[in-house]
């Protein structure tokens, strides 16, 4: 397994400012980084919950197909209860996003990425290369690696906002005079309502698509890196090589346990 020079400018460091990530020694060799912090996991675990119940709901919404096994009565009840719950998802989803999008500045250096910098874009590449086969070793990184970030700016930054806003035109289409109609109404001029119906649906099947290689690619890395990656998202913690670390915190570590190593001598 390859890993890359941490003490370089690494694509993982967006602002110098932000806070270390928590290292538990386990050996000579390996640590547990502390990489997804609890907002982190709160919010991959409330927004999968809302993007499931979005897609279930709107799928029965786009094709009803009780309704023609039940009486009329039943069915425009089944469908009142599914609308409520897909409005009260794209709610949830809303607000989890922008709760998000706050922790990007508050949290570690694992919680956020900066597309702008110029090193995003070549950690992007060499991503790239070993995955067309034109580099031999794979670019280590602890958190995601820069492919996987921009996979997020796009889908779940960009096309979350496709979806809110053409979702929530929709859901004010019918009152276009009230506060949430004036809000969301300048949606239309991307299009008339069917437009802006088929372009929902369109980012609901790139969201599933999304989904579906998310959960593959997860599991792969977990198993090929024997990282923990899959039960970081539970823990929070990833098992590391000590140098993934980078030259400070790893001076920083030998110092700790150097510490707590005198503080035993003196204990016995």
């Amino acid at each position: 397994m390859a890993h890359s020079n941490h003490s370089k400018e690494s694509s993982e460091t967006c602002y110098k400012n932000h806070r270390p990530p928590k290292v538990i020694k386990i050996s000579d060799n390996m640590v547990k980084i502390y990489v997804w912090e609890l907002p982190v996991r709160i919010f991959h675990w409330i927004n999968a919950g809302a993007i499931l119940a979005l897609i279930l709901t709107g799928i029965y919404i786009g094709n009803p197909f009780f309704a023609s096994i039940v009486q009329e009565e039943a069915s425009s009840f089944i469908m009142g209860w599914i609308r409520y719950i897909h409005f009260f998802a794209a709610f949830l989803f809303t607000v989890n996003l922008l709760v998000r999008l706050y922790w990007a500045f508050t949290g570690n250096k694992y919680a956020t990425s900066n597309i702008l910098r110029k090193v995003f874009w070549k950690d992007t590449w060499e991503t790239v290369k070993f995955y067309l086969f034109l580099r031999h070793e794979k670019p280590h990184f602890v958190g995601h690696n820069p492919l996987a970030q921009l996979s997020y700016w796009a889908i779940i930054g960009g096309g979350s906002v496709i979806m809110i806003f053409t979702g929530f035109y929709m859901y004010i289409e019918p009152q276009p005079e009230s506060f949430w109609g004036m809000m969301f109404g300048w949606v239309s001029i991307f299009g008339d309502s069917f437009e802006i119906r088929s372009l929902h649906h369109l980012v609901t099947w790139v969201f599933i698509i999304f989904t579906l290689v998310h959960i593959y690619l997860s599991i792969r890395e977990d198993y090929l890196e024997r990282n923990g990656t899959m039960s970081s998202i539970f823990t929070g913690y990833k098992t590391e090589h000590k140098h993934t670390l980078g030259e400070k915190l790893e001076k920083e570590l030998t110092e700790e346990n150097k510490v707590g190593e005198k503080n035993d001598t003196k204990k016995s």
